[in-house]
């Protein structure tokens, strides 16, 4: 087991440029201190500066990583592409371990609309580096966790919305607990 009754585990998973890494960065905000981002992105390229392919080193560091912070007292949000196929089994086990309220988000956006978030970042290096045909390459429509696992929230939902859920979901059940609301904010953001 990992974890405590109070620790709360967040996946966040969809295609690139589906607007994940700013989903994620939202609940840092709205949540404060004591949240950890186990960002994919960060483990595999930048830490290992790894390829994404089955049994990839990076699996078993994503895994190991949101256990410790978890077991350390924090919440967790896993961040990445996070193919199912590859990270399935680390995700389903992590979930099965966790001790409190976990919850996996699969964002569902069609190429088309992550093709327009993609041209539509700020970052001049990855724009030169990450292209529309690695986005097509890189695409897999509804690419789901086996079990029903995950929630499936689609283009319609905006950022504030998405995270508005997620924290309102993954919220403590406890008597007078209030949800901030959030600042109106776009996937641009």
């Amino acid at each position: 087991m990992v974890g405590s009754e109070i620790t709360r585990l967040v996946v966040v998973r969809g295609n690139s440029a589906s607007g994940k890494s700013c989903v994620a960065a939202k609940i840092r905000d709205r949540f404060g201190r004591g949240l950890a981002l186990v960002w994919q992105d960060n483990l595999r390229r930048t830490v290992l500066r790894e390829h994404d392919v089955p049994g990839g080193a990076n699996i078993g560091l994503i895994d190991t990583v949101a256990r410790y912070a978890l077991d350390a007292g924090y919440h967790v949000v896993v961040e990445g592409i996070l193919y199912a196929d590859r990270y399935g089994d680390m995700l389903a086990g992590l979930v099965a371990d966790h001790r409190s309220v976990s919850r996996c988000y699969y964002l569902d956006i069609p190429l088309e609309e992550t093709l327009a978030r993609h041209v539509s970042k700020a970052d001049a290096d990855y724009l030169a580096h990450v292209t529309e045909r690695h986005l097509r390459d890189w695409s897999r429509q509804r690419d789901l966790l086996p079990g029903s696992l995950e929630t499936v929230i689609g283009a319609a939902s905006t950022l504030t919305d998405t995270v508005g859920r997620i924290m309102l979901e993954t919220r403590p059940r406890r008597p007078g607990l209030t949800i901030q609301q959030p600042a109106t904010a776009s996937w641009a953001s």
